[in-house]
């Protein structure tokens, strides 16, 4: 008797999707493309498991929101690759390797535009810190190495952590506040919970609330929502601050996000380690692949003798510095006071040189005509010797320059306490210079002996950016901020005319 198999055979195995489509791939990419996957085995950068991630719905967002860049969406045609997106999720290994392919190009495209060079106020001190457009190989090989695709699209990975915040701050910003009436308010009293009257109806009516001539609870919220979104402390009462935020055209804080964005493309992205120095909030970060490793309060320059927005590459340390004294100063308080009080000039810690030429020969205090000095009738060059009261401190970190800024120590801590910090002559002063040797050399360094001026370098050369945002990301949305150096007025009407 015969029995019957009713087993089940052996399922014949299935092709790896992954594989298919890198037989799509291989067979369909063409150009400077081809050359990268082919580095790849030809394998996906989209794809994962068998199927698009969310890498591709990302991406897409962006590019159609391309506008806060300062780009136009329609050079990308979202339509069409959320089209192919959608195909290939529910289609054919040749459907994925298409949209594969597409994105890739989308990718490369918008970054290369978005690191277009914006023309910024730097000046760059070293050819190799210019900023240049990538080329397209070097835009999907810095993706391909990123620890998660997905997180490398989604936080814009290519540009730096301060880019990327300005610019969904600038779509909240466009969402919430940017179409609603322009509306003059009238000084006056406080208003505050409770008040009413005209200038309460037309506060209402500035920030996009039902008519009404009471100052209640939604009022109160709605405020407070207006000065967080606008960098000012959010009590919910309308003070002379917050009144003249109001009375602004919403469009200038949009035009405010636009020009400090142009100022954070030339930032880097998320690839090496480097400091940057914003000038308008007195203060320096230290990163190291994209993240904020340690930050802290620096002193810049007064508006008369402004911090330049700068790049350089930090190759070595002084330490044991010599302080050239400013002209002014010497003409003002030096030389003032050995022509009243007959003070020493060597007691006092300083000496007099020459000329400002690396050459320059000592001179005798005796010799020097410092009545003339003093009446500003006669130049002449001082300098602090090293010691615990040196302005420099006891490290200054250099990148050389011919405006002669660099970041240094500092004797003078309690200037660091002020909420604005702009007392220097145009170099930066740092709130502990010690921990920023740490991050440079991974540990304190000193020097050999009471000598002065002792370089020492660096094991790598740094990159240092000294920028200027008026307008920048914080925890709590876009924080805007005073232009102590006026750089913002000319180009803020160059905004508000195109």
């Amino acid at each position: 008797m015969l029995v019957a198999i009713t087993a089940p055979l052996p399922a014949v195995a299935q092709q790896d999707p992954d594989r298919s489509v890198v037989t799509q791939i291989r067979s369909s990419v063409g150009g400077k493309y081809k050359d990268f996957y082919r580095t790849r085995g030809y394998w996906p950068l989209w794809i994962q498991d068998g199927r698009l991630g969310t890498a591709a719905d990302k991406l897409i967002d962006m590019v159609a929101h391309a506008d806060l860049d300062g780009l136009d969406p329609s050079d990308y045609d979202p339509d069409r690759l959320r089209e192919a997106v959608a195909e290939a999720r529910n289609g054919t290994p040749k459907d994925m390797a298409r949209a594969e392919i597409m994105l890739s190009k989308t990718l490369v495209d918008y970054v290369r535009d978005m690191r277009r060079n914006p023309g910024a106020e730097m000046v760059y001190l070293d050819k190799e810190l210019e900023p240049e457009r990538p080329s397209e190989i070097a835009v999907l090989r810095e993706a391909g190495v990123a620890p998660s695709f997905a997180d490398y699209v989604g936080n814009m990975g290519w540009m730096n952590p301060i880019y990327a915040g300005l610019r969904a701050g600038l779509a909240a910003y466009r969402q919430d506040w940017a179409d609603l009436p322009a509306i003059e308010i009238p000084g006056g009293d406080m208003l505050r919970p409770g008040a009413q009257g005209d200038r309460v109806a037309l506060l209402r009516e500035r920030l996009g609330l039902p008519e009404g001539g009471k100052f209640d609870k939604a009022v109160a919220g709605r405020v407070r929502a207006f000065q967080t979104a606008h960098g000012l402390d959010a009590d919910g009462i309308v003070g002379d601050a917050t009144l003249a935020a109001l009375n602004r055209n919403p469009r200038l804080y949009e035009d405010m996000i636009l020009l400090n964005l142009d100022r954070a493309r030339v930032l880097p992205g998320s690839r090496g380690r480097y400091i940057v120095v914003d000038a308008a909030a007195a203060r320096l970060w230290m990163y190291d692949k994209g993240e904020v490793q340690d930050t802290m309060r620096v002193i810049v320059g007064k508006p008369t003798e402004p911090t330049p927005m700068m790049v350089g590459m930090m190759r070595y340390v002084t330490l044991n510095p010599y302080w050239n004294v400013p002209e002014d100063l010497v003409r003002n308080r030096i030389a003032p006071k050995i022509v009243k009080t007959r003070a020493s000039l060597d007691a006092m810690g300083y000496e007099a040189l020459s000329d400002w030429t690396a050459n320059a020969s000592l001179l005798d205090p005796a010799t020097i005509d410092w009545p003339a000095v003093a009446a500003g009738e006669r130049a002449l060059r001082v300098r602090q010797l090293p010691g615990k009261d040196n302005a420099m401190g006891r490290i200054k970190f250099m990148f050389p320059n011919n405006l002669g800024v660099y970041l240094h120590d500092t004797p003078d801590k309690d200037l660091f306490r002020k909420p604005v910090r702009r007392f220097s002559s145009g170099c930066v002063r740092l709130e502990d210079a010690r921990r920023l040797e740490v991050w440079l050399f991974g540990k304190p360094v000193e020097a050999s002996s009471a000598d002065p001026e002792q370089a020492m370098w660096l094991p790598q050369p740094m990159p240092v950016y000294i920028t200027y945002f008026t307008a920048a990301p914080t925890d709590n949305g876009i924080a805007f901020r005073n232009d102590p150096y006026g750089r913002d007025g000319e180009k803020l009407d160059q905004l508000a005319g195109r």
